[in-house]
């Protein structure tokens, strides 16, 4: 059918389009995609969505209104748009991957049509290859979730695939870790204050932490953590966006086309430190321990792994980000589960002033700017004079909140979607460059030449690692 839709589609109007969720009964759509959607719901007004859930299972239009209803509360979405899109939404049990199956999934839509991919990668993979045999209305819309393939030569394979079915410009590879509101912080803080913007360079940073370690352990994700890790799953696809961000040069707007550019160019000059796996990565998991009163097993021993995978639940990597702007500075990037004190931010350590005049003395720090990514807050450690005498100097931190977004991650992800606006989307590219940048790491740790190090659950991690020297 590609091609084969009508213009019409597109004379209705913006608001008339159809979302179709295939994996209507997974925990994405009932945890995250839902709420997120009936929040977008009730801020924009988007009454005339037609929303279709599809799975394997059976199930009533009546079942499905249920689940979207109850989700809409959870996010504490209300209104009457909130009530009519709840009231029109159709349920149809179906293969994604089954040609006839899908035939008829497309016979339901109502206008523009978006195919959200709420299924496991593989399922994604063959759902695809099925639309590519049948073809897809005109003007049709796809929507990937991270990770997009499980290597360079596999995402590049998966883009091709996408190629066939529809143009770029119209394929979503979303990353909820970048939610609007968390992207225009760094973006705000970057480029708003010339009092900050002209020191973020190698001239004046000495190194750049990017860190998401938090308290959670498995939860419940053997299926797919096991077969994952906090590489693939955190700085290979999250934390190297955050990183493009972090990095790039200022955009000329803040249109897709010039934001993905500045991003595809840090992730292209992007590599291990030193050309060297093995000394510039580590990775460790967790044994049994307790955080905040709660008893957390070995990873070893939750229900469904496999000890043998050796998989990491604690990765960090050193970056080198080769551009005149960066050459020099090492980027830090860390990810962890079960951390006892969870830190999720971005932090850039200023060089030492060139010279502290004799007499000043006292207990001085480096100075640190922080941008955090949950909670969401700026801070700025300095050195002033301190209470008493003047010649002393002590450490101060200037605090300011960003405060809440005004939708849920998923529905900034959702809003860009139905709204074809793409900053936060990942480009074919940048998907490949991000396996590209991984894959020396990734083979260092099959050849053995990096040890799986063990760390107590509720800690901050191994007790031998110490400072990166670079």
């Amino acid at each position: 059918m590609n091609g084969a839709g009508s213009r019409a589609d597109h004379a209705e109007g913006e608001q008339t389009q159809t979302l179709l969720i295939l994996g209507a009964h997974g925990d994405l759509t009932a945890r995250l995609l839902l709420p997120g959607l009936g929040g977008l719901v009730a801020a924009s007004s988007l009454a005339d969505l037609l929303l279709v859930g599809s799975d394997r299972g059976e199930g009533t239009d009546e079942e499905w209104r249920a689940v979207v209803a109850d989700a809409f509360a959870t996010g504490g979405a209300t209104g009457p748009a909130v009530d009519t899109v709840v009231r029109n939404a159709r349920y149809v049990a179906a293969d994604a991957t089954d040609d006839s199956d899908l035939r008829r999934l497309l016979a339901c839509r109502r206008a523009r049509l978006t195919v959200y991919f709420a299924l496991p990668p593989a399922v994604t993979v063959a759902a695809c290859r099925a639309l590519a045999r049948i073809g897809v209305p005109e003007g049709t819309r796809l929507v990937l979730e991270k990770p997009f393939g499980t290597d360079a030569s596999s995402a590049a394979a998966l883009n091709e695939l996408l190629r066939a079915l529809v143009p770029e410009d119209h394929v979503h590879r979303v990353d909820h870790f970048l939610g609007m509101s968390t992207v225009l912080n760094i973006l705000g803080v970057r480029f708003a204050n010339r009092v900050i913007e002209p020191l973020l360079t190698a001239e004046h940073v000495d190194a750049v932490d990017i860190v998401f370690d938090e308290t959670l352990g498995l939860e419940g994700r053997a299926g797919f953590y096991d077969a994952t890790g906090a590489l693939r799953d955190m700085i290979q696809s999250h934390l190297l966006q955050v990183l493009a961000l972090t990095a790039m040069l200022p955009p000329s707007t803040l249109e897709p086309l010039d934001v993905r550019d500045a991003k595809a160019q840090v992730l292209r000059a992007t590599r291990v430190w030193d050309d060297r796996p093995e000394r510039f990565s580590r990775r460790a998991r967790y044994s049994a321990g307790e955080i905040d009163g709660r008893r957390l097993p070995a990873y070893v021993d939750e229900e469904g792994i496999d000890p043998a995978r050796e998989t990491e639940t604690l990765a960090e990597v050193v970056f080198a980000v080769d551009t005149w702007r960066w050459a020099g500075v090492p980027f830090r990037v860390r990810s962890g589960k079960a951390i006892g004190s969870p830190r999720q931010e971005v932090a850039f350590t200023f060089k030492h002033p060139q010279r502290v005049p004799p007499g000043l003395a006292g207990a001085a720090i480096d100075n640190r700017l922080r941008i955090g990514l949950g909670p969401r807050c700026l801070q700025l450690e300095l050195n002033i004079n301190g209470p008493g005498d003047p010649f002393t100097v002590s450490p101060v931190t200037l605090d300011a909140s960003f405060g809440p977004g005004e939708l849920l991650e998923y529905g900034e992800v959702l809003r860009g979607v139905l709204d074809d606006d793409k900053p936060l989307s990942v480009r074919d590219d940048m998907s490949v460059e991000s396996w590209r940048i991984v894959e020396p790491v990734l083979q260092a740790w099959r050849d053995g030449r990096v040890p799986l190090d063990d760390y107590r659950a509720g800690t901050a991690g191994p007790a031998t690692w110490e400072e990166w020297a670079t």
